[in-house]
Protein backbone atom coordinates (compact mmCIF):
# COMPACT_ATOMS: atom_id res chain seq x y z
CA UNK A 1 0.00 0.00 0.00
CA UNK A 2 2.63 2.65 0.87
CA UNK A 3 4.91 2.09 -2.14
CA UNK A 4 3.74 5.20 -3.99
CA UNK A 5 4.27 7.26 -0.83
CA UNK A 6 7.79 5.88 -0.37
CA UNK A 7 8.65 6.68 -3.98
CA UNK A 8 7.28 10.21 -3.58
CA UNK A 9 9.48 10.72 -0.51
CA UNK A 10 12.41 9.53 -2.58
CA UNK A 11 11.55 11.96 -5.36
CA UNK A 12 11.35 14.85 -2.92
CA UNK A 13 14.71 13.93 -1.43
CA UNK A 14 16.23 13.79 -4.93
CA UNK A 15 14.92 17.31 -5.60
CA UNK A 16 16.39 18.61 -2.36
CA UNK A 17 12.93 19.17 -0.88
CA UNK A 18 13.30 16.74 2.03
CA UNK A 19 16.08 15.63 4.36
CA UNK A 20 15.93 12.34 6.30
CA UNK A 21 19.32 12.49 8.01
CA UNK A 22 17.74 12.98 11.45
CA UNK A 23 14.99 10.39 10.97
CA UNK A 24 14.92 7.17 12.98
CA UNK A 25 12.68 4.41 11.62
CA UNK A 26 11.01 1.39 13.23
CA UNK A 27 9.33 -1.13 10.97
CA UNK A 28 6.05 -2.53 12.22
CA UNK A 29 6.82 -6.18 11.59
CA UNK A 30 8.98 -8.86 10.03
CA UNK A 31 8.48 -12.47 9.02
CA UNK A 32 9.83 -15.07 11.43
CA UNK A 33 12.48 -17.40 10.09
CA UNK A 34 13.97 -15.24 7.34
CA UNK A 35 16.86 -12.80 7.54
CA UNK A 36 17.20 -9.23 6.35
CA UNK A 37 18.94 -10.39 3.17
CA UNK A 38 16.00 -12.59 2.12
CA UNK A 39 14.20 -11.00 -0.87
CA UNK A 40 10.83 -11.59 0.82
CA UNK A 41 11.76 -9.84 4.06
CA UNK A 42 10.28 -6.47 4.93
CA UNK A 43 13.83 -5.20 5.44
CA UNK A 44 14.54 -5.96 1.79
CA UNK A 45 11.21 -4.42 0.79
CA UNK A 46 12.00 -1.21 2.66
CA UNK A 47 15.49 -1.09 1.22
CA UNK A 48 14.13 -1.31 -2.32
CA UNK A 49 11.26 1.14 -1.97
CA UNK A 50 12.44 3.67 0.62
CA UNK A 51 15.86 3.39 2.23
CA UNK A 52 17.74 3.25 -1.09
CA UNK A 53 15.96 6.44 -2.17
CA UNK A 54 16.50 8.67 0.87
CA UNK A 55 19.31 9.53 3.29
CA UNK A 56 18.23 7.80 6.50
CA UNK A 57 21.52 6.73 8.16
CA UNK A 58 21.89 2.94 8.38
CA UNK A 59 22.38 3.15 12.15
CA UNK A 60 18.96 4.81 12.49
CA UNK A 61 17.05 2.05 10.66
CA UNK A 62 15.38 -0.43 13.02
CA UNK A 63 13.78 -3.65 11.81
CA UNK A 64 12.87 -6.73 13.82
CA UNK A 65 15.28 -9.64 13.31
CA UNK A 66 13.35 -12.59 11.91
CA UNK A 67 16.20 -15.00 12.63
CA UNK A 68 16.99 -13.88 16.17
CA UNK A 69 17.82 -16.97 18.29
CA UNK A 70 15.31 -15.90 20.95
CA UNK A 71 12.22 -14.28 19.34
CA UNK A 72 10.75 -13.29 22.71
CA UNK A 73 13.93 -11.44 23.69
CA UNK A 74 14.05 -9.83 20.25
CA UNK A 75 10.55 -8.44 20.84
CA UNK A 76 11.60 -7.05 24.22
CA UNK A 77 14.76 -5.57 22.68
CA UNK A 78 12.64 -3.78 20.08
CA UNK A 79 10.38 -2.27 22.73
CA UNK A 80 13.46 -1.02 24.60
CA UNK A 81 14.84 0.51 21.41
CA UNK A 82 11.57 2.36 20.74
CA UNK A 83 11.57 3.71 24.30
CA UNK A 84 15.22 4.75 24.04
CA UNK A 85 14.40 6.73 20.88
CA UNK A 86 11.75 8.68 22.77
CA UNK A 87 8.76 6.82 21.36
CA UNK A 88 7.25 7.02 17.89
CA UNK A 89 6.21 10.43 16.57
CA UNK A 90 4.50 9.27 13.36
CA UNK A 91 3.11 5.80 12.78
CA UNK A 92 2.36 4.91 9.15
CA UNK A 93 -0.13 2.06 8.81
CA UNK A 94 -1.93 0.01 6.22
CA UNK A 95 -4.94 -2.20 6.87
CA UNK A 96 -5.53 -5.80 5.91
CA UNK A 97 -8.74 -7.05 4.35
CA UNK A 98 -9.51 -8.76 7.67
CA UNK A 99 -8.87 -5.56 9.64
CA UNK A 100 -5.37 -6.33 10.86
CA UNK A 101 -2.77 -3.61 11.30
CA UNK A 102 0.84 -4.59 11.51
CA UNK A 103 0.50 -8.33 11.96
CA UNK A 104 -2.07 -7.96 14.75
CA UNK A 105 -4.59 -10.49 13.49
CA UNK A 106 -8.26 -10.70 14.51
CA UNK A 107 -8.49 -12.79 17.68
CA UNK A 108 -10.20 -13.12 21.05
CA UNK A 109 -7.42 -11.01 22.56
CA UNK A 110 -4.62 -8.83 21.23
CA UNK A 111 -1.04 -8.48 22.44
CA UNK A 112 -0.13 -5.04 23.70
CA UNK A 113 3.59 -5.02 22.97
CA UNK A 114 5.83 -6.40 20.24
CA UNK A 115 5.17 -10.12 19.99
CA UNK A 116 5.26 -13.33 17.98
CA UNK A 117 2.14 -14.06 15.96
CA UNK A 118 0.70 -16.85 13.79
CA UNK A 119 -0.48 -15.39 10.49
CA UNK A 120 -3.94 -15.96 9.07
CA UNK A 121 -4.21 -17.63 5.66
CA UNK A 122 -5.69 -14.42 4.21
CA UNK A 123 -2.68 -12.44 5.44
CA UNK A 124 -0.24 -14.94 3.98
CA UNK A 125 -2.14 -14.81 0.70
CA UNK A 126 -1.87 -11.00 0.67
CA UNK A 127 1.91 -11.29 1.06
CA UNK A 128 2.46 -13.99 -1.54
CA UNK A 129 3.79 -11.47 -4.07
CA UNK A 130 6.88 -11.07 -1.87
CA UNK A 131 7.55 -14.79 -2.28
CA UNK A 132 7.14 -15.31 -5.99
CA UNK A 133 3.37 -15.57 -5.77
CA UNK A 134 3.47 -18.73 -3.65
CA UNK A 135 1.32 -18.69 -0.52
CA UNK A 136 3.08 -21.82 0.70
CA UNK A 137 6.40 -19.96 0.66
CA UNK A 138 5.14 -17.21 2.96
CA UNK A 139 6.25 -17.83 6.57
CA UNK A 140 3.47 -18.90 8.92
CA UNK A 141 4.68 -16.69 11.77
CA UNK A 142 5.95 -13.14 12.20
CA UNK A 143 7.08 -10.61 14.78
CA UNK A 144 4.94 -7.51 15.09
CA UNK A 145 4.48 -4.38 17.15
CA UNK A 146 1.47 -4.81 19.42
CA UNK A 147 -1.63 -2.67 19.58
CA UNK A 148 -0.46 -0.69 22.61
CA UNK A 149 2.88 -0.01 20.90
CA UNK A 150 1.03 1.32 17.85
CA UNK A 151 -1.46 3.40 19.82
CA UNK A 152 1.30 5.08 21.82
CA UNK A 153 2.50 6.85 18.66
CA UNK A 154 1.86 10.58 18.85
CA UNK A 155 0.30 10.70 15.39
CA UNK A 156 -1.02 7.96 13.09
CA UNK A 157 -1.62 7.98 9.34
CA UNK A 158 -3.45 5.03 7.81
CA UNK A 159 -3.39 4.48 4.05
CA UNK A 160 -5.91 2.22 2.30
CA UNK A 161 -6.42 1.72 -1.42
CA UNK A 162 -8.69 -0.45 -3.49
CA UNK A 163 -12.24 -1.75 -3.33
CA UNK A 164 -11.18 -4.79 -1.30
CA UNK A 165 -10.42 -2.48 1.66
CA UNK A 166 -13.76 -0.62 1.63
CA UNK A 167 -15.56 -3.00 3.97
CA UNK A 168 -12.87 -3.08 6.65
CA UNK A 169 -12.42 0.71 6.44
CA UNK A 170 -16.15 1.17 7.05
CA UNK A 171 -16.13 -1.20 10.03
CA UNK A 172 -12.98 0.39 11.40
CA UNK A 173 -14.62 3.80 11.42
CA UNK A 174 -18.23 3.00 12.24
CA UNK A 175 -18.24 -0.41 13.90
CA UNK A 176 -17.70 -1.43 17.49
CA UNK A 177 -14.23 -1.53 18.98
CA UNK A 178 -13.35 -5.19 19.02
CA UNK A 179 -10.34 -7.49 18.94
CA UNK A 180 -12.00 -9.12 15.94
CA UNK A 181 -11.25 -5.88 14.05
CA UNK A 182 -7.85 -4.73 15.37
CA UNK A 183 -7.95 -1.51 13.34
CA UNK A 184 -11.09 -0.47 15.23
CA UNK A 185 -8.84 0.44 18.18
CA UNK A 186 -7.67 3.44 16.19
CA UNK A 187 -10.99 5.04 17.21
CA UNK A 188 -9.35 5.52 20.63
CA UNK A 189 -6.40 7.53 19.31
CA UNK A 190 -6.65 11.36 19.41
CA UNK A 191 -4.71 12.05 16.19
CA UNK A 192 -5.42 9.69 13.28
CA UNK A 193 -5.53 10.73 9.64
CA UNK A 194 -6.89 8.47 6.89
CA UNK A 195 -5.64 8.62 3.31
CA UNK A 196 -8.07 6.70 1.09
CA UNK A 197 -8.59 6.42 -2.63
CA UNK A 198 -12.18 6.47 -3.91
CA UNK A 199 -12.65 2.68 -4.03
CA UNK A 200 -11.43 2.25 -0.44
CA UNK A 201 -13.72 5.07 0.70
CA UNK A 202 -16.63 3.71 -1.35
CA UNK A 203 -18.83 2.69 1.59
CA UNK A 204 -18.40 5.90 3.56
CA UNK A 205 -20.99 7.97 1.67
CA UNK A 206 -23.64 5.37 2.36
CA UNK A 207 -23.14 5.64 6.11
CA UNK A 208 -22.37 9.33 6.27
CA UNK A 209 -18.74 8.77 7.25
Amino acid sequence: TPIRLYHELGARYAKGEADFSRVTTFNLDEFLGIGHDHPGSYRAFMQEHLFSRVNVPEAQINVLDGVAPDPAEECQRYERAIAAAGGIDLQLLGIGTNGHIGFNEPARELAGRTHRVVLKTSTRRSNAALFGGSVDAVPREALSMGMASILRARRIILIATGKSKAGCVERMLNGVITTRMPASFLQLHPDVQLMLDEPAAGKQSAVGG
